[in-house]
């Protein structure tokens, strides 16, 4: 993903060019019916359909608007190794009370034996004293959260330049430094590097707050370096270097059936030097250089590969693996042949550590990170939109990635970056190799995308499967809005209707820190600060979609008909005829069934601002229940939102439906997404 709607910044990526020129229909047919027509919409049931991907609906993430840091990974201090910055220590501050006095500087001179952890911050605290403190702190990102009857894990490395120690207290205290929230002793440093941990708890009665930092500080005269200081609230699985509870909890709620990892951009890096190294980011933390991201700032890589594949673990989710394929972000490429060879060894190093067992080498290595199990993997990506690739390299480098990846786990199914039916990927064309999925991107005003919601029903079907790897409807910031929900619903009802064609899809991006300064990218799925989050509108929208989603598409005709012509049979018995009128761009419908549940899931969006009235016929029905629910997501306004001021203004609401059968009608809502269960019991 690089930015598609302004210039490059001092802290974005280069600018992306509009990704695909969808084929547009009559503007003027998106915003009101025709006159004196309904909808008429038939669902054959007689016909078998096709069935839907267990994999369809699934999620991707990478390193954008604080994803990781600052985000999803649940470490709350900033800057933790000192290494954002060469000159200063960016985000930490130097503590002074009732008149002590003291200095902090960065110092490269005393690298922690035997860790990634080369520069530390050294405290100057010559003139502490009896009553007046000095120390250092942080104010995590944005704030750290301060909640009652909370447990958090603190640690830090430490030294000191005398044999005699300095005594620390470590605490949770008040942006003025006037209020503890928790406090503890750290220990009394001595003369070498050694790692401290405290826990620090709060109260019952402690009022939630944001306006917190961490502070490390002592009474006694000395000079202490530290390095690696950390602070954990609760996680979720309670995982010691793990992930935060609420965002897992939204993620998980979506029931995502794979994660695509560790991104896009983040996988290339902008040079080949700064990609994801997924090899530095295993075993502990302090092993972990860290290195710089695609979007303005460092990562920290606490979120390395077998936190990636744990995160996984915790949804029950499959892992979609990308490996990088010798195309970095701003065009650096490592040709085919010899060169590349390292890395194609270095992306089945990488499979051997998802999937070997023990006696493997790389197995091995996950087994002493703490993972003896293997993990299940089905699906490996060969780099990321490498249509962009000015050299157009990206067919050998495939065929060579392909080759070894298959004589090694045939079982595995390849994705290509390119070779997707047209979008910008396509301009460079595979030769050598057919890939098992051709990975596809589109990032849409709302209006392109109800314009493109039928692209797949007429996609070829001879070719590879589609990945929808990155999709969204742009409207809205920090998170999308009704509007967009309502483009997103249109183009997954899509996706449903050809889930022979389509055999993954996932949004992107997924998650954005809505802090001033936090968001790089507009228009996301999940938004948060530091004490809360909240799901936009179209990740309400998804988890509809994917709570109700059956194992068959079944086959749906939808026309505009004239209210005169719309004739009921004679006979309940007898199919409904629906007189061939026009395409309907204001509604956009998927139907599968459920042979499990014995349910039917009719998916209804309805674009303007007025109720539409729709005649549904379930062709080839035994029996449809006259009550069944309707699931639905609307507001007045399309462009009504959720914030964290307001998390659940947009939500689904669901009540009974009745007047249902095999043939029935039925309003839907202004501005809506509808799902309506049928059951057939």
């Amino acid at each position: 993903m690089n930015s598609i709607i302004s210039p490059r910044g001092a802290a974005a990526p280069i600018p992306r060019r509009r990704l695909r020129a969808p084929r547009l229909l009559a503007l003027t047919a998106l915003v009101a019916p025709l006159a004196m027509a309904q909808t008429a919409v038939r669902i054959d049931l007689s016909k078998p359909g096709v069935p839907v991907s267990p994999t369809l609906y699934g999620l991707m993430t990478e390193e954008i608007n604080y994803s990781y840091d600052g985000g999803l990974y649940a470490e709350l201090v900033r800057n933790r190794a000192f290494k954002d910055d060469d000159k200063t220590p960016a985000h930490w501050s130097v503590v002074q009370d009732a008149g002590g006095s003291a200095a902090i500087a960065l110092d490269q001179r005393y690298p922690v034996a035997a860790t990634a952890l080369t520069t530390s911050l050294r405290l100057d605290a010559a003139r502490a004293s009896q009553g007046h403190r000095v120390g250092i702190a942080n104010a995590g990102y944005w704030g750290i959260p301060v909640k009652p009857n909370t447990r958090y894990r603190a640690s830090f490395y430490a030294k000191t330049a005398g044999a005699g120690g300095v005594p620390l207290t470590v605490s949770i205290e008040g942006g003025d430094g006037k209020t503890v929230y928790a406090q503890a002793e750290g220990g009394r440093i001595d003369g070498e590097w050694k790692r401290y941990s405290v826990t620090l708890t709060t109260g019952a009665k402690v009022k939630p707050t944001a306006d917190a930092r961490l502070v490390i500080a002592t009474e006694s005269p000395g000079t202490v370096w530290f390095n690696q200081v950390s602070l954990f609230p609760p996680t979720y699985q309670d995982r010691p270097n793990g992930n935060r509870v609420d965002l897992m909890q939204k993620l998980v709620d979506m029931k995502p059936a794979f994660l695509r990892f560790p991104g896009g951009n983040y996988l290339e890096g902008e040079t080949v030097a700064t990609r994801f190294k997924w090899k530095e980011t295993l075993g502990p933390i302090e092993q972990r250089p860290g290195h710089r991201g695609t979007w303005g700032y460092r990562s920290s890589d606490g979120m390395g590969l077998l936190e990636f594949l744990e995160w996984c673990e915790d949804m029950k989710a499959e892992p979609l693996l990308a490996v990088f394929a010798g195309y970095a972000l701003h065009g650096e490429t490592i040709l085919g042949g010899p060169a590349l060879q390292p890395f194609v060894q270095e992306a089945l190093d990488e499979i051997e550590y998802v999937t070997g067992d023990v006696s493997t080498k790389w197995g091995a290595q996950r087994a002493k990170d703490g993972h003896p199990a293997p993990f299940k993997l089905r699906y490996v990506e060969i780099g990321n939109e490498d249509g962009f690739d000015k050299q157009k390299t990206y067919d050998g480098r495939y065929a060579q990635f392909h080759d070894a990846i298959k004589a090694k786990y045939p079982q595995l199914k390849l994705i290509s970056t390119v070779n997707g039916k047209d979008w910008v990927g396509s301009q460079q064309k595979l030769t050598s190799r057919v890939p098992d999925l051709v990975d596809e991107h589109y990032y849409y005003n709302v209006m392109e995308m109800l314009n493109d919601a039928a692209r797949y029903d007429s996609y070829e079907r001879s070719g590879p499967k589609v990945f929808i790897g990155e999709w969204a409807a742009r409207e809205g910031e920090p998170t999308t809005n009704l509007y967009s929900a309502l483009a997103d619903a249109a183009f997954m009802a899509g996706m449903e209707r050809n889930a022979d064609v389509v055999e993954m899809a996932c949004y992107a991006p997924l998650l954005v820190n809505a802090n001033p300064g936090g968001m790089q990218w507009k228009s996301d799925l999940i938004g948060y600060d530091v004490q809360s989050s909240y799901g936009s509108p179209s990740y309400h929208m998804q988890k509809m979609f994917r709570n109700y989603l059956g194992n068959v598409s079944l086959p749906v005709h939808a026309e505009k008909v004239s209210t005169q012509s719309w004739q009921r049979p004679a006979s309940k018995e007898t199919p409904l005829e629906l007189p061939p009128v026009t395409q309907v761009p204001t509604m956009f419908f998927s139907a599968t069934k459920s042979d499990q549940r014995g349910e039917i899931y009719l998916k209804v969006v309805n674009s303007i601002g007025s109720a539409q009235t729709v005649k549904v016929d379930l062709a080839g029905a035994a029996r449809v229940a006259a009550e069944g629910k309707a699931i639905v997501l609307g507001s007045a306004q399309k462009e009504d939102t959720n914030t964290l001021a307001e998390p659940t203004k947009v939500v689904p609401v669901t009540s009974k439906a009745s007047g249902l059968g095999k043939r029935f009608s039925y309003s839907f809502a202004p501005y809506s997404v509808t799902v309506l269960v049928l059951s057939t019991k």
